[in-house]
């Protein structure tokens, strides 16, 4: 760990270079906290995408969905998580200039991708649920809805490829940096961009998602509300797997009916839940961020890491949507565990574990990829959408010694101007 001591301008390391332009404690948290991410997301996400395209039912509207929502999360999980492991390795940008500028447009796009997406799932629950009669209309309605998602993704995320370019810092001329210096002519400029950012990621598609299922709930309580007062007006008759209501048009409601309304209700469920997944993780970021540019005085005596904090539970929503596809999904568990076993049958064969079978035949089935058991594992003898390496932090925007430090948004929101240091 290194040594610091207090400067006028903030904390310098024992080689005379701020404390943010080098490898800390700090660093090693956030690398163990993006490698772990990477890891959820990554297995999570590819579980969810070989499920969709192996199951018969992989075609459906809903499924479809979900399918370009996995895809978002796995640009997020093998572009996002990955570049700031080693970024936060680096610390300073060692790829190039063109690298700088793909990585930050392929940064947003997921963040981006996986709004819109969200955005499309509950335009179609509202649709299929406010709407039924225009069920004929539903899947070319989908493919429109997919296509403007990611046309949207990619036209939102372009400018981050103009934006971002690489720098080298003014008195440490060795220390390059991906960064937005010297493009925006003014602060007012910078916001602008920053809002357009927040409006379009998160503010816009929380409006359209939350508008959305507020109708669906309205509609179906009043559904609900109807078919009492019917019950009760004209009596219901129940016999196991037939619904005889005695109305006024003299309908038999039978078993297939109820099935097909309960998948509806059972998918309804599972979307508002992603949704309100990805709600309930971006909000506390982005009321930091809106703290900070309301009251950046008050907000830069917020702990870094609290900070820090704050993004890294932004982007693990890219794991949780696994989880509840899952929780909703017998073939996805059926899935995970097929590669679950894969996985440990693999670290057995590498001495990682090793098998202590009571009996020969327990040995069989262990060697078996059909009936595996892993009750006799014990351990083996091995054991065993913006730019800075750091991640953001508000208070560092008043850290005038550092020339990586950033807006709060590692993805999204800019940062105009080099600091200035104290040789």
């Amino acid at each position: 760990m290194n040594t610091t001591v207090g400067t006028g301008s903030g904390n310098m390391s024992d080689k005379g270079l701020p404390r943010e332009m080098t490898f800390n404690d700090d660093n090693v948290m956030s690398v163990i906290a993006y490698a772990c991410l990477f890891l959820f997301a990554a297995s999570g996400n590819l579980t969810v995408l070989v499920t969709l395209l192996k199951s018969r039912r992989y075609k459906s509207r809903v499924n479809t969905f979900i399918m370009h929502l996995s895809i978002a999360d796995l640009i997020v999980a093998f572009i996002m998580l990955p570049l700031e492991t080693a970024w936060h390795v680096t610390v300073a940008w060692e790829a190039g200039d063109a690298a700088c500028r793909i990585l930050m447009f392929f940064r947003a796009l997921g963040f981006y991708l996986s709004s819109f997406v969200l955005v499309a799932i509950s335009l179609d629950r509202y649709f299929s649920i406010v709407h039924p009669l225009s069920i004929h209309d539903a899947d070319r309605r989908g493919k429109i809805m997919l296509t403007m998602a990611w046309l949207l993704s990619i036209i939102a995320s372009l400018p981050q490829s103009i934006i971002f370019h690489v720098e080298r810092h003014p008195l440490f001329t060795w220390f390059e940096q991906c960064v937005t210096f010297n493009f925006f002519p003014t602060e007012q400029h910078e916001l602008a961009y920053n809002l357009f950012n927040v409006i379009t990621v998160y503010l816009l598609p929380l409006v359209i998602i939350t508008t959305s299922y507020s109708l669906i709930l309205y509609k179906v309580s009043k559904t609900a509300r109807r078919d009492e007062e019917e019950r009760r007006e004209f009596g219901l008759y129940t016999h196991r797997s037939h619904t005889y209501p005695l109305s006024r048009s003299g309908l038999i409601s039978c078993t297939r009916a109820g099935i097909i309304g309960k998948a509806r209700i059972r998918t309804l469920k599972m979307t508002l839940v992603i949704v309100t997944v990805f709600v309930l993780c971006w909000t506390p970021y982005f009321l930091m961020v809106s703290w900070f540019w309301i009251d950046r005085e008050s907000a830069k005596n917020i702990d870094t890491k609290v900070q820090r904090g704050l993004f890294i539970f932004a982007v693990s929503s890219a794991c949780l949507d696994p989880i509840v596809y899952g929780m909703f999904t017998a073939a996805f568990r059926k899935e995970a565990r097929r590669w679950l076993g894969w996985f440990k049958d693999r670290l057995n064969r590498m001495g990682i574990y090793t098998m202590t079978p009571n009996t020969a035949s327990e040995q069989d089935n262990f060697k078996s990829s059909e009936s595996m058991s892993f009750r006799g594992l014990r351990p083996g003898p091995t054991g065993g959408l913006m730019a800075a390496p750091r991640p953001t932090t508000i208070l560092s925007m008043h850290f005038v010694s550092v020339f990586t430090l950033r807006f709060p948004h590692t993805s999204l929101c800019v940062n105009n101007g080099f600091p200035v240091t104290d040789a």
